[in-house]
């Protein structure tokens, strides 16, 4: 053993003489180079043991060698096996919470129709459409020029049975109106003039803030077609001033003062931001419907007029209007849905 022990140390110091006085250019360097390889291999053997089972990893319960363990997560960029089960999960139970949430509002909804003396609890309307449908103008509304135009329409395309409820002018201001409908949650769109709002301002903001989108009617309810251009223009781009100054936003839906407009009258809602001009397909009053389509009832999509009035113009107030087309909505089956969540 001793003379193996010499042996080896003879051989390792000529080593050590032949790597300090390489015999020709360049041994040097690939003697260096093979030291390095060596030492690089048993890095990589030590390296190899730690990932069999060293510290910081899970081995394979023996010690010993085979692959990497995956991670309890699925390993890096996948979803381990129990996570498509937990999404579903979560979803159905967003659903279960989701339609609790909808029992409970058509309850509460029961508790305020009974209270406003409502004929029958009005019926929830569907999710609003994920995308808004194409509005094109109704045949036989069309204008010279108007397809570069807001297009004029009376019903919204829709397959659902939902109908829009719409209000024009602002001449009677009924506290009750606003909370009745808030109570009711029956959604509405306002078509203001600024001549019979303007002494009180302020009870049309209490309706926006209820969430009420507030629109044009011009500044002071002309028959438009009897205008020039100009002068169509300061009445629809007035109002649409108007309403940016006292509720914050420009309406982007208008419709002319007893549904009568040109190509001018277009036009001109065009050049301040107007983007589509809804009219209706039936009115509503305190004691009676008037329909425009030749078979008197409702359609999918359908807009309703009605107006602020009170008993000194109608035969009723207000929340006598609401009862009387919210049974007509309510017995042919039909919701209210909210008009800008389809225009």
């Amino acid at each position: 053993m001793q003379l193996v022990r010499q042996t080896d140390e003879k051989a390792a110091e000529r080593q050590r003489r032949q790597l300090r006085q390489p015999r020709h250019p360049g041994g040097r360097a690939r003697a260096v180079a093979a030291v390095l390889v060596i030492a690089a291999l048993g890095s990589a053997c030590a390296a190899g043991s730690e990932d069999r089972g060293g510290a910081g990893r899970t081995g394979d319960g023996g010690g010993g060698g085979g692959g990497p363990v995956e991670s309890p997560s699925g390993g890096p960029g996948r979803a381990g096996p129990g996570a498509g089960a937990e999404a579903a999960k979560k979803a159905e139970a967003a659903k279960k919470a989701d339609a609790a949430a909808a029992v409970k509002a058509q309850a509460l909804r029961a508790v305020a129709a009974k209270k406003w003396k409502l004929a029958k609890t009005p019926l929830a309307a569907p999710a609003p459409p994920a995308v808004k449908p194409k509005i094109a103008t109704r045949k036989g509304f069309e204008v010279t020029g108007g397809a570069s135009l807001p297009p004029v329409f009376t019903n919204v395309p829709t397959k659902e049975k939902v109908v829009f409820l719409t209000i024009d002018d602002g001449a009677e201001k009924d506290p009750e109106l606003l909370r009745m409908m808030d109570e009711l949650k029956i959604p509405y769109s306002a078509f203001l003039s600024d001549y019979v709002i303007n002494d009180n301002y302020a009870y049309f903001k209490k309706m926006q803030a209820h969430g009420v989108s507030l629109h044009n009617h011009t500044l002071t309810h002309p028959y438009l077609p009897g205008l020039s251009y100009e002068e169509q223009k300061r009445e629809i781009c007035g109002q649409q001033d108007k309403i940016k100054k006292r509720y914050g936003k420009r309406p982007e839906l208008f419709r002319p003062p007893y549904g009568n407009y040109n190509a001018g009258t277009l036009r001109a809602a065009k050049s301040c931001g107007v983007k589509a001009v809804p009219l209706w397909s039936s009115e509503a009053f305190p004691d009676h419907m008037e329909w425009r389509e030749w078979d008197r009832s409702l359609h999918p999509g359908d807009i309703v007029l009605t107006h602020f009035r009170g008993k000194e113009d109608w035969k009723g107030s207000m929340p006598d209007m609401i009862r009387n087309v919210m049974k007509t909505i309510t017995d042919k089956g039909y919701a209210v849905a909210k008009l800008e969540d389809y225009v």
